[in-house]
């Protein structure tokens, strides 16, 4: 574990915290401080870091390569941003993104046409952590002339079937 000044300032949250709890149980300092000592890396571990992987959105990051994408398509959002940012999928042709990406799980609808867009390629990057998430992250990749020009990172609202 790494030390940091957020993980030293929380830390020293909790203590007063504990010291203020175990204070209104017994009214000798020196116990309570030893009580306090004892228990604060307890309540850290199992209460309070727990509720702070649950709350916010933070998720690793790494790079992108073909096996990680086709092996795990849960954590697929994890490549993402290095896959967007390194611009790897510029220029490319349809093909190749075939090989590297897999085919296209969906293809965007062109509402004028009223038909699919055979230029607009989706795929599914999985569902980040989080206990508010109602979106999963999505990856489109657009073609102009059969060659990538754009990829473009959106979020769609999580559906599930109803059972009938």
């Amino acid at each position: 574990m790494i030390i940091t000044i957020p993980l030293v300032i929380i830390i020293c949250v909790v203590f007063a915290l504990v010291f203020l709890f175990v204070k209104t149980i017994d009214r000798r300092k020196w116990l309570t401080i030893l009580v306090s000592l004892a228990l604060t890396p307890l309540v850290y571990f199992y209460a309070v870091y727990p509720m702070i992987n649950i709350f916010t959105n933070f998720h690793h990051q790494k790079h992108f390569t073909m096996e990680l994408w086709q092996e795990t398509p849960a954590l697929r959002y994890e490549l993402s941003d290095d896959l967007i940012s390194s611009e790897k999928l510029i220029g490319k042709t349809k093909e190749e993104i075939e090989n590297l990406l897999g085919k296209a799980e969906w293809l965007s609808w062109n509402e004028k046409a009223k038909a699919h867009n055979d230029n607009k390629w989706n795929y599914s990057l999985g569902i980040e952590p989080g206990a508010f998430n109602t979106k999963k992250e999505c990856l489109e990749v657009v073609f102009t002339d059969g060659l990538v020009t754009n990829v473009n990172p959106y979020k769609e609202t999580i559906t599930f079937d109803a059972k009938e």
